[in-house]
């Protein structure tokens, strides 16, 4: 199936991102995992409220929260809206408290995908 062909391609650029202690913008995201138009961006937001869904009911770190708007400052509205309606996040999607809250999930990410242990998580 292409969207699971799809997340296995984004999750590999993510974690490469995470080895090297960076995030990604949505279309750059896109570009990296090969994708081809039309509506990347869409396409791309769609494949990460999956991949935050899968995350969360696996109890992990959002390897997703490497996904950045194009500024590259925190994720875009519909990251937070899916937080708040996980139970993981209960505030406004921009601003100082989004702010705050996304760079504690980016650090949580980081560390554990970029992480060489025996489960393989990383690779």
């Amino acid at each position: 199936m292409e969207d699971e062909y799809l997340q296995e391609r984004l999750r590999a650029v993510l974690k490469g991102c995470a080895r090297n202690g960076e995030t990604i913008a949505y279309l750059e995201l896109a570009h990296a995992a090969g994708m081809q138009p039309p509506h990347l961006v869409h396409r791309v937001t769609e494949a990460l409220e999956q991949m935050v869904r899968a995350d969360h009911a696996a109890g992990l770190p959002l390897l997703a929260a490497l996904a950045t708007r194009k500024d590259g400052l925190i994720p875009g509205r519909g990251f937070f809206w899916l937080l708040t309606e996980l139970g993981r996040y209960d505030g406004p999607p921009e601003g100082d408290e989004a702010i705050a809250h996304y760079r504690i999930l980016l650090e949580q990410a980081i560390a554990y995908w970029s992480a060489d242990s025996a489960g393989g998580h990383a690779g």
